[in-house]
């Protein structure tokens, strides 16, 4: 979880669309290491107690309205004392030209200069998202995701329990295939764990048997996802005959992903089982729960049986292997 992530800038400039009005080196070797930026304020009177030179800069309508509202020499200085600290990269957005002074002192520090055309507000909304993303703290687990109804499920278990096969079945009804095998998890918010495909196994599904087959190939571009948020986790399971299975749902299991809560359910597996109807119908069951509505909770008041106002329980799953 320490690990520290970074993006290229070249690949700031074509998600952003950026145009380069100076490029002291090559964008493929400049790395941007924080998922925020410098929109300098006091920065620009001289107060850097805070500034952190890992963040992209951006300059708009204000900073450029108070840079020429300097004479020419306090202008120099006020942006050679701000770009000499260091930044991945300058931003000028609204199409605004750098000065002569950005200029001179982005060459002497090395400081890459680039233009947008949109506002400032939207590129800087642009942009943290883009890092967001691009920064998140991520893992790799064993398992497959899928997209059921909207749901995205993320399928884990033993090696031979049957996954891949489900999430073939799952994709010949209808629903869509993220990852298969290896997938990549990645916490974009404090609320949200994305799912994907590492990209050089993307789209590719192992069936014992079979072997490898492409997705994307034989069930076509309707039958595949990039990416998708994780609504569930599933954990099939061997059927134990030893062990009690919740039949209520009165009680919420969860897992802890990069310190986040998912919810989950163990569901046993055995010969007769059709395990893609089972996950579809857990899939609609979880939203309901998210929308408000539990089952088991109803059939409880209908038997006259008082739960109270409390919500459901929270337990953490035993075989919970994310943290």
């Amino acid at each position: 979880m320490s690990t520290n992530f970074s993006v290229p800038l070249s690949r700031i400039i074509k998600e952003m669309a950026l145009d380069q009005v100076y490029m002291p080196n090559d964008p493929d070797t400049i790395e941007v290491t924080s998922n925020e930026v410098n929109r300098p304020g006091v920065e620009l009177t001289g107060f850097f107690k805070f500034y952190d030179n890992r963040r992209v800069l951006v300059f708009g309508n204000t900073e450029m309205a108070y840079i020429n509202g300097k004479p020419e020499e306090e202008r120099r200085t006020i942006v050679e004392d701000l770009l000499s600290r260091g930044t991945p990269a300058l931003v000028m957005c609204r199409s605004f030209e750098p000065t002569e002074e950005m200029l001179d002192s982005a060459k002497r520090n090395s400081i890459p200069i680039l233009r947008s055309n949109d506002s400032t507000s939207s590129f800087i909304s642009s942009l943290v998202a883009f890092l967001n993303v691009e920064l998140a703290p991520r893992i790799t687990r064993h398992g497959v995701l899928v997209e059921v109804y909207g749901e995205g499920i993320l399928l884990v278990g033993d090696s031979g329990v049957g996954k891949s096969e489900t999430a073939i079945e799952l994709v010949k009804r209808g629903h869509r295939l993220i990852a298969d095998d290896a997938v990549e998890l990645r916490r974009v918010s404090n609320k949200t764990i994305v799912g994907s495909a590492p990209e050089n196994i993307r789209h590719f599904i192992e069936l014992r048997g079979v072997g490898i087959i492409n997705a994307r190939r034989i069930f076509g571009m309707g039958a595949v996802k990039l990416t998708e948020k994780i609504d569930m986790v599933v954990n099939l399971e061997v059927w134990n005959p030893d062990k009690v299975y919740d039949r209520m749902g009165l009680t919420e299991e969860y897992v802890d992903i990069l310190g986040i809560k998912i919810n989950t359910t163990t569901i046993p597996v055995k010969p007769g089982r059709n395990l893609a109807i089972i996950i579809e119908v857990a899939a609609m069951n979880n939203r309901q729960k998210k929308m408000g509505y539990n089952a088991a909770q109803e059939l409880m008041h209908n038997l006259g049986i008082d739960m109270g106002d409390q919500p459901p329980v929270q337990v953490k799953a035993e075989w919970d292997s994310f943290s």
